[in-house]
């Protein structure tokens, strides 16, 4: 049973849907509470997130980035990463490459 289009709880006050994954490309909306963290960790998928609206402070490899609704990073294959929400409500669009299949069930 696939998951693409399903909302699932992911961390405490974080919850996810995975929109579409084709090919060797996977985009994914996720919703943040104030507070709420994606937990440090590293993949070996680029990523990019775009904010949708909110505030946050992602970790990579480190070091501190702010990033705000509008605003774009890029989190490189293999770099520790993590991201907390500054704003009740704030959301972000994340695209991978390749898909995530840990994340995708087929």
């Amino acid at each position: 049973m696939s998951n693409i289009g399903v909302w699932e709880q992911a961390e405490p006050g974080v919850k996810r849907c995975i929109l579409n994954a084709a090919d060797s490309l996977m985009m994914m909306e996720v919703h943040f509470a104030k507070g709420a963290e994606g937990y440090e960790h590293s993949h070996p998928h680029q990523q990019m997130s775009y904010c949708l609206r909110g505030s946050f402070i992602f970790r990579i490899d480190g070091r501190e980035y702010p990033l705000k609704a509008g605003e774009t990073i890029h989190i490189p294959r293999d770099a520790v990463h993590g991201v907390t929400a500054l704003e009740d409500n704030s959301a972000l669009l994340d695209v991978f490459t390749p898909i995530r299949e840990d994340l995708v069930k087929r």
